[in-house]
């Protein structure tokens, strides 16, 4: 009789691999699913992923960071960013994002600006480029009452609008070497401040939306090689950036 049980517990032993087997390839089934859903950037199926892996481990709907409630992605792009909607505020972006550039492009071809001012839409968002020359005077800073009338009017536009703005400086490849400006460095970083001040003090818009950013000479559009080109790479560009890029934006300052 003992002989016999002895030879029951051995055989029970020896199948018990089975449940570690199956488990092992429940997991990498899981696993595998996930790499998957992660490589393919769609907030939709990542949260029917996140819910039915939810649903089959814990029985509970997923509350966690894969979500689409609102929290922002660890994946840029396929969620909103704090405080946004989903689908539906994208297509409220988008429509903000039209009436504000047919305001400015009314704007422009009633002042005769075309040329001098123009509108690009962009991956990143809308640019709204301006060349130096309607807003400074040559190797100067310092905005002219007609610059300040334009700016005034471009930050209107802008202003109901809830994006971040980034204002760009640029130059062409003249070095300048002043008291107030030993490089095109320091002249492009200028004149976006100063844009950025006539937005704020004079357009109402808030100061945690914008940023100055100063880039020289090497961000071109055009070669250096004539007039004409390097007139068009001196500019200050205003880009309203999408809300999906609000993910890579410090998100304390006051909107």
């Amino acid at each position: 009789m003992p002989g016999r049980r002895g030879g029951h517990a051995s055989k029970d032993n020896h199948e018990r691999w089975l449940l570690t087997y199956s488990d092992l390839i429940t997991l990498l089934m899981i696993f595998f699913v996930v790499m998957y859903a992660i490589s393919d950037t769609n907030a939709q199926k990542m949260a029917a992923l996140a819910n039915s892996l939810a649903q089959t481990l814990t029985g509970a709907p997923a509350t966690g960071i894969l979500t689409s409630a609102g929290l922002p992605s660890i994946v840029p792009g396929i969620a909103p960013a704090p405080g946004q909607g989903a689908t539906g505020d994208q297509g409220d972006e988008g429509a903000e994002l039209v009436r504000a550039r047919a305001e400015l492009q009314q704007y422009i071809q009633q002042e005769g600006l075309e040329g001098q001012v123009t509108l690009e839409t962009e991956e990143r968002g809308l640019v709204i480029s301006v060349a130096d020359a309607v807003l400074f005077p040559k190797g100067s800073a310092d905005l002219t009452p007609e610059a300040r009338a334009l700016l005034r009017q471009v930050g209107r536009a802008l202003a109901r609008l809830p994006n971040f703005l980034r204002v760009e400086g640029h130059t062409d490849n003249l070095p300048i070497n002043t008291p107030a400006f030993p490089s095109n460095w320091e002249l492009s970083t200028a004149r976006a401040t100063n844009v950025v001040k006539v937005l704020i003090s004079e357009a109402g818009i808030k100061p945690g939306r914008l940023s100055a950013t100063g880039y020289g000479e090497y961000r071109p559009v055009a070669p250096n090689n004539s007039e004409a080109d390097m007139a068009r790479n001196r500019r200050v560009d205003i880009v309203v950036l999408k809300e999906a890029y609000n993910i890579t934006e410090p998100q304390k300052g006051d909107k």
